[in-house]
């Protein structure tokens, strides 16, 4: 069995351009973006490992965050989630696998979570 590390970051609220109804196309919409990122892992994570042996948690912030090109429309919240998935990929070459799960927070009506999750592999 292989030793795995798996990196999380969950909750982040963005204003991101998307939809595909009129009303969704010219104004942000708010979504709620979770990421968890398995990295290769080392034999060992002693108490002095240098932060190089991990990833910064900043780093899947980014992605989800800033890393999102200002004033692109995306169609679909897919979309969203694949330029998550490529910046991470990009980033570093340690990252094998990115799970985003994107929830669009203007179309609950009653708390509920709608919305996709989409996990990519390293090729």
């Amino acid at each position: 069995m292989e030793d795995s590390l798996q990196l999380e970051v969950h909750d982040l609220e963005v204003q991101v351009l998307t939809g595909i109804y009129s009303e969704e196309t010219h104004l942000p919409q708010p979504l709620r973006i979770s990421l968890t990122v398995d990295l290769e892992c080392p034999a060992r994570f002693a108490p002095d490992t240098p932060l190089g042996a991990s990833k910064n948690y900043l780093d899947l912030k980014h992605a989800a965050t800033t890393a999102l090109p200002a004033g692109v429309h995306f169609t679909l919240i897919e979309g969203v989630a694949d330029h998550i998935c490529e910046t991470l990929f990009l980033q570093d070459a340690r990252v094998r696998r990115v799970q985003v799960k994107i929830v669009k927070l203007a179309i609950a009506e009653d708390g509920e979570a709608i919305g996709i999750t989409l996990v990519r592999h390293r090729r």
